[in-house]
């Protein structure tokens, strides 16, 4: 690149300081940031609002569009027709990990706009969701709950991670977090992964075995805890059915934090109803946001987190600092970190 200046969108709500942590980057970035332009955020780090403008706010929209080279996040707004708001856009840094449904459904795959994803970046919330849904478990929290309401002061038994297994479905950022920290905790973890060279070893992904995904259904009856921390592609979807659920021990759970179109859900529920398994913790479903009259929300074994579990407070300091690392190699010319296969769709 040369030492011309490189317009910046933010696209999506940002604290000031990191605002300006991104300006402090380099002098030849032209930021722009119109927070007024992007809608309230309901929660910390909030980056799904979808904005209603006025004609005048949708004008100064369209306007910085026009200028972007970069942006950090999707313009929810124009994902329909981004190429051609936004002509001079050459890459967006998303902040979600799971962005090739987006790219698919819009048009953008077959285009050379650079999409570079937050993968690692919700690594840690999400291997200590999965961490309580197992203790939750295996200390019997929900028998305590249901004595504390009844007034009633009676003594059980429990158990432990230590010496339980667990299988993890997809080894990205995250399910290589997830098996290092279970394995501290004594727990035998196996890992299935859709493509397996031959020089691919356990350690490498921190879990003791390591299975190809052809190999599933070896690999579901030895599990008691089952993790799917899967991408949306053709090659996902309803990765989890019938066949897999009977495959699991009576005693096991399914814990689902990637996407979820991945799972059969009709089947999920016919195996918790006649208890094939002994539960679900589910932080995506199929149809977001989950319909009322779903019979997931009655389930006495089943978690239901509203999407949530990745969203923490700290979410945007570590947005920042990757988008900030990439903006640097972007000015350098140096290869960007988490670039998407927009073919792959991760």
């Amino acid at each position: 690149m040369d030492a011309s200046s490189v317009t910046v969108l933010i696209a999506s709500p940002l604290e000031p300081r990191y605002v300006e942590r991104i300006k402090q980057v380099s002098l030849r970035l032209d930021v722009l940031y119109e927070p007024e332009l992007l809608g309230t955020p309901r929660y910390a780090a909030d980056h799904d609002i979808v904005p209603q403008r006025t004609p005048t706010q949708e004008a100064a929209m369209r306007s910085m569009l026009a200028r972007a080279e970069v942006m950090f996040d999707f313009e929810r707004t124009h994902l329909h027709d981004l190429l051609t708001v936004a002509p001079r856009l050459r890459w967006v840094q998303s902040t979600s990990s799971g962005v090739g449904e987006l790219l698919r459904r819009h048009g953008l795959c077959d285009t050379d706009l650079i999409v570079t994803n937050a993968a690692g970046i919700h690594a840690i919330p999400l291997t200590e969701f999965c961490l309580m849904v197992m203790l939750m478990a295996v200390k019997r929290a929900k028998h305590s709950q249901w004595l504390q309401q009844q007034r009633h002061w009676e003594r059980f038994h429990s158990t432990t991670l230590h010496g339980k297994t667990l299988g993890i479905v997809g080894l990205g950022a995250i399910g290589r977090h997830l098996a290092h920290q279970a394995r501290t905790l004594g727990m035998t973890v196996h890992g299935v992964k859709a493509t397996l060279p031959t020089d691919d070893l356990p350690a490498q992904y921190s879990v003791d075995y390591l299975w190809h995904d052809a190999q599933l259904a070896e690999v579901l009856p030895l599990l008691d805890f089952v993790v799917a921390c899967l991408p949306l592609i053709p090659q996902t979807v309803h990765r989890f059915g019938p066949a897999e659920f009977a495959l699991m021990k009576p005693s096991a759970y399914f814990i689902n934090i990637g996407r979820g179109q991945t799972v059969n859900e009709l089947a999920l529920i016919d195996a918790l109803h006649r208890q094939c398994i002994a539960g679900a913790a589910l932080d995506v479903v199929a149809h977001e946001p989950l319909a009322p009259d779903s019979p997931l929300w009655a389930l006495p074994n089943v978690l239901i987190s509203p999407h949530s579990a990745a969203t923490v407070d700290t979410e945007n300091e570590r947005l920042t600092e990757l988008f900030c690392d990439n903006l640097q190699r972007y000015l350098t010319g140096q290869p960007l970190r988490n670039v998407i296969d927009k073919q792959r769709g991760y």
